[in-house]
């Protein structure tokens, strides 16, 4: 972008270029905008839309129009809701929405049932929306620095569910039914306010992946034993003892384990 030229110059004519030549891409990002072109709602045919990194503190209703889109990163603005019209993207399968001022998410966001990953790092988020739980595709969610105090009810049904990011929370307990996610690779939970864990965790027998550091934990149950984890950090929690099997656990090399022995 020349000095000439603003965010909203260089916008309309990638929208414009995008008009005529029938892309199905559109990369809107680091533009500096804070209010998107209306000319945008007219691009229907669009399946994916980069807005990242720009200074937008509200969507217009047209961007319902765009109801092609699979993919729309809304990463790094200033969002602080969302409008009702994007409901109708019901082919999204990847929304980016991390690190805005979201303080709360509409109950249409379940009707987005073809979401396999949503992104809301770096919110201001104290709960999910009951119809998260609408969302069985979904394999992947992230949820870091928000302010989550207890682990969000409506996951308990998403048994798709690979990877969950909760780090950077306030979170002080673990349901039992965190067991019942049993397709979990991935669980990051540094950087909360555990005491301890559930039992149920051992169920996660295809977890390979568990952060726990930056907790208050002081012991690990028995049935962590039976997890297939490559990847652990227990660092900077109130250990005095580990468990006999961590020894033994098997770890690739390169991967890690990090211990605090207080």
């Amino acid at each position: 972008m020349t000095d000439s030229k603003t965010g909203q110059d260089v916008a309309l004519a990638r929208i414009g270029d995008c008009l005529r030549d029938g892309s199905t891409d559109l990369d809107l990002s680091g533009l500096d905008l804070d209010t998107l072109p209306g000319p945008l709602g007219d691009l229907t045919h669009l399946t994916a839309l980069d807005l990242n990194h720009n200074q937008l503190t509200a969507l217009p209703e047209s961007l319902g129009n765009l109801t092609g889109l699979t993919w729309i990163n809304l990463n790094w603005n200033r969002l602080t809701a969302l409008p009702g019209s994007m409901r109708n993207l019901t082919r999204l399968d990847q929304l980016g929405l991390a690190s805005n001022q979201l303080t709360a998410l509409p109950e249409w966001l379940g009707d987005l049932t073809a979401l396999t990953w949503i992104n809301l790092g770096a919110n201001q988020l104290t709960a999910l929306p009951e119809s998260t739980g609408n969302l069985t595709a979904l394999s992947r969610i992230t949820l870091y620095d928000n302010r989550f105090t207890a682990f969000p009810g409506p996951l308990e049904n998403l048994t798709a569910l690979s990877r969950i990011e909760l780090d950077g929370n306030g979170l002080a307990a673990l349901p039992e039914w965190l067991g019942d996610l049993t397709a979990l690779t991935w669980l990051d939970l540094n950087d909360n306010r555990l005491t301890a864990l559930p039992e149920s965790l051992g169920n996660l027998t295809k977890l390979g992946g568990l952060g726990l550091g930056g907790n208050e934990l002081t012991t690990l149950p028995e049935s962590m034993a039976n997890l297939p984890l490559t990847k652990l950090n227990l660092s900077q929690n109130r250990f005095t003892t580990l468990p006999g099997w961590l020894g033994g656990h098997p770890v690739s090399e390169g991967d890690y384990i990090y211990f605090n022995i207080i």
